[in-house]
């Protein structure tokens, strides 16, 4: 069953899917959505996909596969790139309370679990930060023959001529040819 397009953040109500026999499903589309990445990395394009929640014997089984762009630049020209990427990532949430009681259940014996919030609730934000920040690359090029930035004057290789005159560049490091190492 697909419900209705979500567009806010990403957390659900899952109360009535916990009421409900191991193997029933909800598919929630997800469009438009921003969050946070932290620092150093955001969004290009906001977050599209779709969420798949399953009733387990024991929770909720939650599956995303989800696009976006990360704002991203050259490694080596620091040109501004666009990066694609196509996050997926499967995870169950146990509850926190008993849905028909109230009462709390114990967590003590699985600490390191994923759990649902008092009140029912599935967030997907922390998760699908993480995926996205898993997958920022490591050098990301904008052409895999990028020649990158022209050492004596910082401006891009492809753009224009860097024939700088050798005269230019031995006065910027004129202070340097009269150091001398301390052998103290």
């Amino acid at each position: 069953m697909i419900e209705r397009p979500f567009d806010g953040p990403l957390a659900w109500n899952v109360a009535g899917l916990l009421a409900e026999d191991p193997g029933a499903e909800r598919v929630h589309e997800v469009q438009g959505v921003q969050i946070d990445l932290g620092e150093d990395l955001r969004l290009d394009e906001p977050i599209e996909g779709r969420v798949r929640l399953v009733r387990t014997n024991r929770g909720i089984l939650a599956s995303a596969d989800l696009h976006a762009a990360l704002a991203l630049e050259c490694s080596r020209c620091l040109r501004d790139i666009a990066f694609g990427v196509d996050p997926r990532f499967q995870e169950e949430y146990l509850p926190s309370l008993d849905v028909a009681t109230g009462r709390p259940l114990p967590a003590a014996d699985e600490p390191e679990v994923a759990r649902l919030s008092d009140h029912h609730e599935l967030n997907l934000e922390t998760p699908v930060r993480e995926a996205f920040q898993l997958a920022e690359p490591i050098a990301l090029l904008c052409r895999p023959d990028c020649p990158g930035l022209c050492v004596v004057c910082g401006g891009r290789l492809d753009e224009g001529t860097h024939d700088h005159p050798a005269d230019e560049i031995v006065s910027r490091l004129e202070a340097l040819l009269a150091f001398r190492a301390d052998d103290a």
